[in-house]
């Protein structure tokens, strides 16, 4: 899982069946204390994210799929929660 930040979203009005109803949202990964780092990811989102919120981000192709009830669809990276709060021990 990756912890991220939703930065935008993204609209396609042609795409597979399979996306119909799907809300694509991008995130860019940061680390615990919140520092961004790496690309920017595009990911179907599960749980009702809104940009700015800071969520989770499973990125293998079948577990997203699933996730997300899209069981077959081919789906890279799923937003599977939005982080509250994060502490980080020393």
């Amino acid at each position: 899982m990756i912890l991220g930040r939703v930065v935008g979203q993204a609209v396609a009005t042609i795409k597979r069946p399979q996306f119909e109803g799907a809300k694509l949202l991008l995130v860019q990964p940061e680390t615990p204390e919140g520092t961004p780092f790496g690309a920017t990811l595009l990911a179907v989102d599960g749980v009702g994210a809104g940009v700015s919120e800071r969520v989770l981000v499973v990125v293998e192709g079948r577990a997203a799929g699933e996730i997300v009830g899209r069981k077959l669809t081919p789906v890279d990276a799923a937003i599977v929660g939005i982080v509250d709060q994060v502490d980080v021990e020393p």
